[in-house]
């Protein structure tokens, strides 16, 4: 073999042994971060170096052979004592039974000077009352006929359940996080009452039927503003095609943070037809992470992407366990960032502009900070490594996180969405799946208003229960004031 070949065969081996590197670093990585999903919450906070050392200094790490003898003196000095806050005070709303306690001694002839007042809390369990309505029937003079009262409207046509029993049915399966069969068991147990399971998901069905034109309303609201942020969660649905098998379908979340309303559209799969047919017609900003689906909707010129910081910094979280000093390094300029602004929205409050110029002053030379000290390290560190990831990562975001300060009123991150989609993951774990895929549809349906009723700090049970008993008649030009929140917003 030629001295020439020797090199192209040492290069080679070389390229290969560098790729096996690779390899390795990107396997044992996510190794590790199965591991974390396997043995619990994955946490994401950070605690930067410099407050370890600082904390260091009380740990006694010197070992005995080195600490040096030192004279002691006692110090004494004097504090003023912390006065407890004592219990919460019990909401004012609640009703109260008074119950009055006499002495057992005689108190006769004896002048009352005062009376102390204790009060603690009882619970009394829901009930469930049989409404029975009486319409008397009234014979008309000369035999012209019966007069007879009208039935009330009731959500579902014939059925037995009021609107507040649907309220509570739905409210227990989609916040409570109670599947049928178990409300049924808690039916029976505390009422002797058992409904089928099959009366209650054509409830379901029936509700959302009533409630879709108002979903619409819901939908058109959001799409009319200029801002919104957009996710997206994974979701079993039972495949009729395939007995016993389930489709992996998807719950497209689409949020408003300015008019706090939150709508999940589901779609059977993540491709982009479903988020390109909604979003047709949309114009403004689009804030979501860096799955590529948006990149194409972003082609659009009537919409304009701006990034999420969080995507952006979990992935230097990821990176920890493979390269931790790079990755601190990002992640204490990620949490001035986040003190900065944190500051701002307390000094701007709702003034947008003022927010907007403290942000270009005090946030937007940290994300240049971040961007420069990763092209100097890009290309240091192997591209398919956690850090390495996480740099490219950043790098090809980087104009979308640069739109997030065009405008006041844009999120660093998509932390609310993330939020909304919380319960649906919660419920996840209770339902497992979905029994077809228009049950994953009105599942969206009411994930929609429950969520909105949750960011407009509206009780979701109260919400449905008025809301199924207008909706029957209530004007189709006038629905938005049945939405969560409408009545507030307007009454101020």
């Amino acid at each position: 073999m030629t001295y020439q070949e020797l090199l192209v065969e040492n290069r080679d081996l070389q390229k290969k042994e560098k790729a096996s590197t690779a390899r390795i670093v990107s396997l044992e990585h996510q190794l590790a971060q199965l591991y974390k999903l396997i043995s619990g919450f994955k946490s994401e906070s950070f605690i930067s170096q410099a407050v370890v050392d600082q904390l260091s200094l009380f740990s006694g790490d010197d070992s005995p052979e080195t600490v040096e003898e030192t004279p002691q003196e006692t110090i004494t000095y004097s504090r003023d004592k912390k006065k407890h806050n004592g219990r919460n005070a019990l909401p004012e709303h609640l009703p109260v039974r008074e119950i009055t306690i006499e002495p057992e001694e005689d108190t006769t002839g004896l002048k009352k000077i005062g009376e102390e007042v204790t009060e603690t809390l009882e619970y009394t369990p829901a009930s469930l009352i049989k409404r029975r309505t009486i319409r008397p029937k009234y014979a008309k003079a000369d035999g012209e006929g019966v007069l007879i009262a009208a039935l009330p409207t009731r959500p579902i046509d014939k059925s037995i359940a009021e609107a507040c029993l649907l309220a509570h049915i739905l409210v227990g399966k989609y916040i409570d996080h109670l599947p049928f069969y178990r409300q049924i068991q808690m039916f029976k147990r505390d009422f002797g009452w058992e409904p089928a399971q099959s009366t209650m998901s054509d409830w379901m069905a029936s509700c959302c039927q009533l409630l879709e034109p108002l979903y619409n309303t819901l939908k058109q609201k959001i799409l009319a503003s200029d801002y919104i942020q957009a996710d997206e969660s994974p979701i079993k649905v039972l495949d009729s095609d395939k007995k016993g098998s389930t489709h992996q379908g998807y719950q497209w979340v689409y949020h408003d943070p300015v008019q706090k309303l939150v709508l999940f559209n589901y779609r059977k799969g993540r491709g982009q037809h479903g988020p390109k047919e909604l979003l047709a017609g949309y114009s403004g900003y689009l804030q979501c992470d860096g799955y590529t689906v948006y990149d194409k909707i972003g082609t659009d010129p009537k919409i304009a992407l701006a990034g999420c910081l969080v995507h952006a910094r979990r992935k230097f979280h990821d990176a920890l366990d493979s390269d931790k000093k790079q990755a601190e390094k990002a992640l204490a300029i990620f949490r001035d960032i986040y003190l900065e602004e944190r500051k701002i929205k307390e000094e701007a409050q709702d003034d947008l502009e003022a927010r907007k110029r403290q942000r270009d002053i005090r946030i937007k030379p940290l994300l240049v900070q971040i961007k420069t000290w990763i092209e100097g390290q890009q290309f240091r560190v192997l591209p398919q490594s956690p850090i390495g990831k996480a740099m490219t990562y950043f790098i090809n975001q980087y104009p979308k996180l640069e739109a997030i300060f065009e405008d006041g009123r844009i999120e660093l991150d998509n932390n609310l969405i993330e939020n909304a989609i919380r319960p649906m993951a919660i419920g996840r774990k209770n339902f497992l799946f979905c029994g077809s895929h228009k049950a994953a549809q009105n599942a969206a349906m009411l994930y929609s208003f429950f969520g909105s009723c949750k960011m407009q700090g509206v009780n979701p049970r109260e919400w449905l229960k008025e809301t199924l008993g207008r909706i029957p008649d209530h004007s189709i030009q006038k629905l938005e004031e049945l939405l969560p929140g409408y009545q507030k917003q307007n009454s101020i």
